[in-house]
């Protein structure tokens, strides 16, 4: 079919889905080699429904969905895995001359003339979500079953487990194909974390992504030596303990993408269970704006940053995205004209002109030990990864009271819970009154699917819960599941927060012993917006649903 060769932020622009304005600034600040279409997808300019109908409609170009698309699997002998994640592209069928293709840029002239070229037919394409046809390149491109079927031997187990990780040539050595392919799978489902778990007869293979696990593949338990080995001789580890907890880190690249893995081993009955912690380096250094605070809790924590000094703390059970709203805020003060230094265990993503420290309890090197150690290097803000214990929540309230902005994390329920915390760690209630200026709770939710998102009438319990937190209750989303998501109805996350500031009324209070719940009540004629609150107005807009919000915050 022939097609008008037209560009597609012209298409977007005619579409009414883009300004000139828009389209000049994303050409602008697009990377070199990056896709115009994800370059607005990156900076929310326009949806990836906009972009499949501004396609659909203007070009007439039809719309497939891959979940349960039947893919004839004999045509990837003729289209290299390589070139199709490069190309960002998928065969779907041939008839006659004709191939089918499903493209996430279907207007890519030059990806279309190759794939021509190399396979000899010509090519119609069709448009498929980024998510969808990745998702499909992993299922489809399957590793060859000889090596998960073969007997290995202690020698074969060697040699697998010494090859170079940057091996072009993986055919001689399909353990690193596999383990490749596993990652990869985890940065295509955009996981936090592997989990690589041994059972009795098999090995299991789990993806935590949005915060809940799921099983993906199963492999025979042959392998599991081979597969562990591979993986501790990546991350430097002892290849011959396996008695004793590891843990390691990688630094490698998967399909250009340069990626961190934090790995930790752990003996189990039936073998080492490895846990890949997986640290997206190309999302690090968030801006506060981009971590979903509404405005008023957004311009409290902005004010208690750019104090000059104080203690500042973040609470939250582990995985609630505590150390991204940390960095987030250093991000945010950092400058050539302040002495910013971190300690921290491990230090998760290194930030230029950051002096981070690794805490090394081996050699002495503590928290407490690193931070009495930083506050001799002159520094205008201190960030401390975790406060642990006693010992350096002394200290750490200490710099603050000296002059410096100190940072750190807790693990706490609430903002107000974290008050009561300090005091019963011992710390005397005078030294948390005078250092503490605020504390934020957060926890992440999952964010309902754009792509299959549905209006609803709350239900009564819904409404009776809006209207309870004082809250007008409105239509809410939910999304109905489709293949974008995996049919859960859930893509991606998003925090909710609640921002204590404390105020010189709070410090009275607290000084004079008044109960917790007397600061809450306080707090919240103060217009403080608590969890739940901040959740349901996040129902409110659309972007995530009331059994979420519940799941991570009660209703108090």
């Amino acid at each position: 079919m022939a097609r008008v060769r037209k560009r597609i932020g012209d298409l977007l622009v005619d579409a009414g889905f883009l300004t000139s304005e828009q389209l000049k600034q994303a050409l602008g600040s697009k990377k070199p080699g990056q896709k115009l279409g994800d370059a607005l997808l990156e900076l929310n300019y326009i949806s990836e429904a906009q972009l499949i109908e501004a396609l659909e409609v203007q070009l007439g170009i039809k719309h497939v969905s891959l979940f349960r698309y039947p893919i004839d699997t004999s045509l990837m002998k003729m289209v290299p895995k390589e070139f199709a994640m490069r190309n960002q592209l998928i065969p779907l069928k041939k008839e006659g001359n004709m191939m089918y293709v499903a493209m996430v840029d279907p207007m890519d002239y030059y990806a279309i003339d190759d794939l021509r070229m190399s396979t000899g037919f010509q090519i119609e394409a069709a448009i498929a979500t980024k998510d969808e046809v990745e998702q499909a390149i992993e299922r489809h491109y399957q590793l060859d079953d000889a090596f998960l079927q073969a007997e290995l031997d202690e020698k074969d187990l060697e040699a697998l487990a010494n090859a170079n990780p940057a091996d072009a040539d993986e055919e001689d050595a399909p353990v690193i194909k596999l383990v490749n392919q596993i990652l990869q799978a985890g940065l295509v489902q955009k996981a936090s974390d592997i989990h690589i778990d041994p059972m009795e007869k098999k090995i299991v293979i789990r993806y935590r992504v949005d915060g809940v696990l799921k099983t993906e593949r199963v492999y025979p338990k042959r392998i599991q030596n081979s597969l562990v080995a591979r993986l501790k001789i990546m991350a430097n580890l002892n290849i011959t303990e396996v008695r004793l907890p590891q843990d390691g880190r990688i630094k490698t690249s998967i399909q250009m993408t340069p990626i961190d893995l934090r790995i930790s081993t752990l003996p189990t009955v039936y073998g080492e269970k490895v846990v890949i912690r997986i640290l997206d380096l190309g999302s690090t250094l968030n801006k506060l704006s981009q971590l979903g605070f509404n405005k008023i809790n957004h311009q409290r924590f902005l004010k208690m940053i750019e104090q000059p000094s104080g203690l500042i703390l973040i609470t939250g059970p582990t995985g609630s995205g505590k150390s991204s709203t940390l960095y987030a805020a250093l991000n945010h003060v950092h400058s050539e004209q302040v002495n910013i230094i971190t300690i921290e265990d491990p230090v998760e993503y290194q930030i230029e002109g950051i002096n981070q420290v690794q805490v090394n309890a081996q050699v002495g090197l503590t928290f407490a030990a690193g931070l009495r150690s930083v506050l001799r290097q002159d520094p205008n803000i201190v960030m401390v990864g975790e406060i642990r214990d006693t010992e350096t929540a002394e200290i750490a309230i200490r710099a603050s009271l000296t002059g410096h902005l100190v940072l750190s994390t807790l693990h706490t329920n609430s903002a107000i819970a974290t008050i009561p915390r300090l005091i019963d760690m011992g710390i005397e209630p005078y030294l948390v009154v005078s250092s503490l200026s605020g504390i934020v709770a957060q926890r992440l939710v999952r964010k309902i699917c754009p792509m299959c998102a549905e209006e609803f009438e709350p239900t009564e319990m819904e409404r009776n819960l809006f209207e309870k937190r004082g809250i007008k209750p409105s239509k809410v989303k939910r999304g109905s599941g489709c293949p974008s998501c995996n049919a859960t109805g859930y893509k991606g996350r998003l925090a909710i927060q609640e921002v204590l500031m404390v105020t010189d009324d709070i410090r009275q209070m607290m000084m004079n012993n008044k109960s917790m719940s007397t600061i809450r009540d306080y707090a919240m004629k103060q217009g403080m917006i608590f969890l739940i609150d901040d959740g349901l107005l996040k129902v409110k807009q659309g972007l995530t649903t009331i059994e979420e919000v519940l799941r991570v915050a009660m209703d108090e």
